[in-house]
């Protein structure tokens, strides 16, 4: 598990990722204000949001319990008790002056999060992950060089992720993320809407030789794509090492990734803890979770996508790799196991998701949700496949005719003139007539050059004008020949 990773000029790549999950409760964390996404601005902002005098927070049950779902998920500590705090520090958007938040004890505590590379497994361990409210949004365009305070979303619940150092590429980081984003969004706790700022990402990015202490971190604030994410921190990692081999160092700061010149850019020098004058909430008294909440969520959780892979394997034999990709979301999931029944190939339903399937969406930008193509057509399909009615280049025929609206499989078949040649008798002349006209062909094979043979079925193939099942015709060649 996590393989080391090559060198960068000499130098070890160390990533941590901390990531704002915006939580998918309808009202604020200590507000009964909304959380809809673009309504007008400074119309969702209560007076508790701006902690104007004589208001009091109180907290949102349900951003609670998408907490203890999230603790649960990947084997953290749900804490019994936890405490809000104050994080002070100035800013327009925030009018009060300081940010709820949790510090010395948050809610959920370790756990781990496991995913692909390529084919490799990996694991990346969490620190962390604590409840707290958002900031509002300062708007610097279309103000005429001024810039405007939106408060709508202050108070919108976060879940706040922070992971070890653990990832050693920009590759890991971006399979971390779309982990954990898969992740959030099966559990129903965060929509997962990375355009509308429900779930972005800052990484902490530091360079070192092999062996020696960690370096002087620089943090990556605010990447809201998985392309940005990977672009930011492979740019950050290159300046590091040019600095250095310049014989400069480091300072920690938090900077931005300006996407439009590929390059990160400083924001200001990086704080500490101190800095932010930490202290418990007055207003907030500690959050208290019994036994009995955490069991109660435990027993309304839907099945997880590693025990759900675990499933594939064991009930339909896939390899562990293809069982990660198929619970890759729900929908995903559900698709697979209707696909799988129809035909009674997992595997082959497997491929094709992972192959022909997947690269079309890809290719119009679409999600498995609406994949033009029912889960019923393509098993009754993939059914043909396996029962030799059509070939795989015939497949991709009528593939593309159901991706184009036509939905009985038999009926494409049938039109295109597709199937399959199933008449031995038939096969057989085809094939005592390619021996006869390929003497060379023949002589070639017996003197043991298995090139021969292979030019042999192509023109056994090309005289059944490509309907010949290529296995039959390949046992009957060989038994002729033999």
């Amino acid at each position: 598990m996590n393989p080391r990773p090559a060198l960068i000029h000499g130098y070890e790549v160390v990533i941590g990722l901390e990531t704002h999950a915006q939580l998918s409760t309808a009202s604020k964390i200590f507000s009964g204000s909304s959380t809809r996404f673009g309504a007008a601005p400074n119309t969702q902002a209560s007076a508790v949001d701006l902690a104007l005098p004589g208001t009091l927070p109180v907290l949102n049950r349900g951003a609670v319990e998408r907490a203890i779902r999230f603790g649960l998920a990947i084997g953290a500590t749900v804490a019994p008790q936890s405490i809000f705090a104050r994080k002070n520090y100035f800013y327009p958007d925030l009018p009060k002056g300081y940010q709820i938040s949790q510090y010395e004890t948050p809610v959920v505590q370790g756990g781990a999060v496991e995913f692909y590379v390529g084919d490799a497994l990996h694991k990346v361990n969490l620190t962390r992950a604590h409840l707290e409210e958002d900031a509002g949004k300062s708007l610097h365009e279309d103000y005429a060089g001024q810039t405007g305070i939106d408060l709508n979303r202050a108070g919108t619940p976060l879940l706040e992720i922070v992971t070890e150092p653990d990832m050693r590429s920009s590759a890991e980081a971006v399979a971390y993320a779309r982990a954990l984003h898969a992740l959030v969004v099966w559990l129903d706790i965060c929509d997962g809407n990375m355009q509308e700022g429900s779930f972005r990402c800052d990484a902490n990015v530091s360079v070192r030789k092999p062996g020696a202490p960690f370096g002087t971190r620089r943090e990556v604030k605010n990447l809201n794509s998985f392309k940005f994410l990977q672009q930011a921190i492979d740019f950050e990692v290159q300046w590091q090492i040019a600095l250095i081999e310049d014989g400069r160092s480091v300072k920690q700061a938090t900077v931005l990734f300006d996407p439009a010149i590929g390059e990160t850019r400083t924001m200001r020098t990086k704080e500490d803890a101190h800095d932010y004058r930490y202290f418990p909430d007055p207003d907030l008294p500690p959050l208290v979770i019994a036994p009995q909440w955490i069991e109660a969520v435990r027993a309304a959780m839907p099945e997880l996508p590693r025990a759900m892979a675990e499933r594939f394997v064991a009930s339909y034999g896939l390899p562990a790799y293809d069982a990660s990709l198929m619970t890759q979301s729900k929908v995903l999931a559900a698709y697979f196991e209707a696909v799988a029944a129809a035909c009674g190939e997992p595997k082959l339903a497997a491929n094709w998701l992972m192959g022909e399937v997947s690269r079309r969406l890809n290719l119009e930008a679409r999600t498995i949700e609406a994949c033009p193509v029912a889960a019923s057509t393509l098993g009754a399909m993939i059914k043909r496949i396996a029962d030799g009615t059509i070939s795989n280049a015939g497949a991709r025929q009528v593939f593309d005719a159901l991706w184009g609206g036509a939905a009985d499989v038999d009926a494409v078949i049938e039109s295109a003139g597709l199937k399959q040649m199933s008449d031995a008798g038939a096969l057989e002349a085809i094939i005592d007539a390619v021996i006869a006209a390929n003497p060379k062909s023949v002589a070639e094979y017996r003197a043991g050059k298995d090139k021969a043979f292979n030019a042999l079925v192509g023109q056994v193939m090309k005289a059944s004008k490509g309907k010949a099942n290529p296995a039959q015709a390949s046992a009957l060649l060989k038994a002729r020949l033999d």
